[in-house]
């Protein structure tokens, strides 16, 4: 890997790191689910995008990253479809709760997301130093 690639996706992976500690230091404590869903999605989009990164499939949009993230590394099995299930179930409630009036996550909604987010940024990261063929 490149020094300007490998700085890059060192980059978003800290900057899914600190997305993701904000939301358990911060947002969970003060209640802020709907904040709190934005950014764990942030988070693992961050670590989305170091992986496509990696391997040169930047992607310019949201949902280009899912399909690409889904094409190159759920289908070939190098990710559990369970992450990319939650992937996608992440990316749409990031949407609602951002685009759709009316919705409030809770606590409830919110909980049990953070053991999945962090799940799905460590597999990302234990697999962007291993050869991934392109």
């Amino acid at each position: 890997m490149s020094a300007e690639k490998e700085e890059l996706v060192a980059l978003r992976i800290a900057g899914a790191k600190k997305t993701f500690h904000e939301v358990e230091e911060y947002l969970v404590e003060n209640q802020l689910w709907n904040t709190a869903v934005n950014r764990l999605y942030y988070a693992c989009f961050y670590a989305v995008l170091a992986l496509l990164h990696k391997v040169d499939m930047d992607t310019k949009t949201h949902s280009g990253a899912l399909h690409v993230f889904g094409l190159h590394f759920i289908k070939t099995g190098i990710i559990d479809k369970k992450h990319h299930k939650f992937y996608t179930t992440l990316f749409e409630m990031r949407q609602d709760a951002d685009y759709e009036a009316g919705v409030d996550y809770e606590r409830e909604d919110v909980l049990p997301l953070l053991p999945q987010a962090r799940e799905l940024i460590e597999r990302i990261i234990s697999i962007l130093y291993m050869p991934i063929s392109s």
